[in-house]
């Protein structure tokens, strides 16, 4: 749907598709997009890490992992269940913009939590709260693609929405070091800029109405369903839900343990650890947003999907063996180089080609994108759990915990092979 000023809003059409989107409102979404990374990604790379060690230094590892794998299943519950929600909202403000804003607000609150907490407890529960809200948020904004952007700017409206990831994580570490004198302003000054952008969006966005005559009805079967679309009914969707999975458990892998990977491997000095990551992200960022643009456009124009997927997957699975074997930090940066390759043109292209195959695009898309959504979220529960039995099985050896990620996403380039709907 096109650009629409502030008074003609409320006479948009909820007819999706109908027109090509702007470049004002692409780039509003984008935004925020990047405010939402911002605020929730940093927690994962540095904040919570650097709480852990401040509140409980002798099981850092472990009170590391129960907190990213709790949250990560309020994650994984949450944006689906919010996605369906969203579907059936009938409010007089539209049915994405309620929890657009609902979202940043409670996201912020969160990470208050988190900032202000004196226990491992207490750090839990505000990661739990951040991540349920956000997740309502992000839930949001993965349908708005679906209702507002035609098929054919979909491979680069995914690119843009790429480039919002790694500038956010750029954005956000940024300030982490920038405000590491207060832990209150680390986190909640990303979470500020995440509900402006949040701000931003409602107002310009030409939300849908959903009449109270068209609610989907709402019981315990459709909140089961919430959580599961049949593989056997929409095989396609089933099998790139798969790809995104494995992708993302080295992902999270690679996340979770950086920070303790770059002081007992490389020998970072802790106080050096904000700055060390932050030109990793950096240089990952650029590399993301060139090739998110780049492999998102040439997969509209060349109409093929599975290709660019296929081969970030590669790509991606490459970085993490030179990451593994590295053996000083210009190769660490030289690994998270070819990353942010891998992940923007496979981010790009696997984005649109889940909006592709999507199952009910007209009923359920928030719900349905949730469910996709889970791919993403379920590995920081599941990785976390997984490999503190990896490292003591090899001594303690992060060289080869980033292999076992490597090999997690090589088979997710095999997994997108199955895909018939798309090219």
């Amino acid at each position: 749907m096109r650009w629409l000023p502030p008074q003609a809003r409320a006479h948009a059409v909820a007819a999706p598709y109908a027109r090509r989107a702007g470049w004002p409102f692409i780039l509003i979404y984008g935004l925020a997009y990047m405010g939402l990374w911002m605020a929730l990604l940093p927690p994962i790379l540095v904040g919570l890490a650097m709480r852990v060690r401040e509140i409980a230094p002798a099981h850092a590892t472990g009170s590391l992992s129960l907190v990213v794998g709790v949250g990560a299943l309020m994650a994984l519950f949450g944006n689906p269940f919010f996605g369906r929600l969203s579907d059936r909202t009938t409010s007089r403000f539209g049915m994405r913009r309620p929890w657009l804003v609902a979202g940043a607000l409670g996201g912020m609150a969160g990470l208050a939590i988190i900032a202000t907490a004196a226990s491992v407890p207490q750090l839990l529960l505000g990661w739990c709260v951040a991540q349920l809200a956000y997740n309502a948020q992000l839930a949001a904004l993965a349908a708005i693609l679906s209702d507002q952007i035609p098929a054919s700017q979909r491979g680069t409206v995914s690119g843009i929405v790429n480039i919002s990831l790694p500038l956010g994580m750029a954005g956000g570490t940024f300030l982490v070091e920038a405000l590491a004198d207060s832990t209150l302003a680390t986190f909640l000054v990303p979470a500020a800029v995440a509900l402006a952008g949040a701000l931003i969006l409602a107002w310009a966005l030409p939300d849908h109405r959903l009449a109270e005559a068209q609610r989907p009805r709402y019981g315990w079967r459709e909140f089961l369903g919430s959580f599961w679309i049949n593989p056997l009914r929409f095989p396609d969707f089933a099998w790139t839900w798969n790809s995104r999975f494995l992708l993302y458990a080295g992902v999270a892998l690679l996340m979770t343990y950086q920070e303790f990977y770059l002081i007992r491997q490389l020998g970072c000095a802790p106080a050096d650890v904000p700055r060390w990551i932050f030109l990793s992200t950096l240089v990952q960022s650029c590399t993301v947003a060139v090739f998110s643009i780049l492999g998102g456009g040439l997969s509209d124009a060349l109409g093929r999907r599975k290709v660019f997927v296929c081969g970030g997957a590669l790509a991606y699975a490459l970085a993490l063996l030179v990451i593994a074997f590295a053996a000083s930090y210009p190769w660490f940066l030289a690994g998270m180089a070819v990353a942010g390759i891998a992940q923007g043109v496979y981010l790009a292209a696997d984005l649109a080609l889940v909006n592709d195959v999507l199952p009910e695009r007209e009923t359920h898309a928030a719900r349905n994108l949730g469910i996709f959504n889970i791919a993403s979220v379920l590995p920081q529960s599941l990785m976390p759990a997984i490999a503190p039995g990896i490292l003591s099985l090899s001594g303690g050896s992060y060289a080869t915990l980033f292999v076992a990620a490597a090999v997690f996403v090589a088979l997710g380039a095999w997994a997108i092979l199955p895909v018939r709907g798309v090219r």
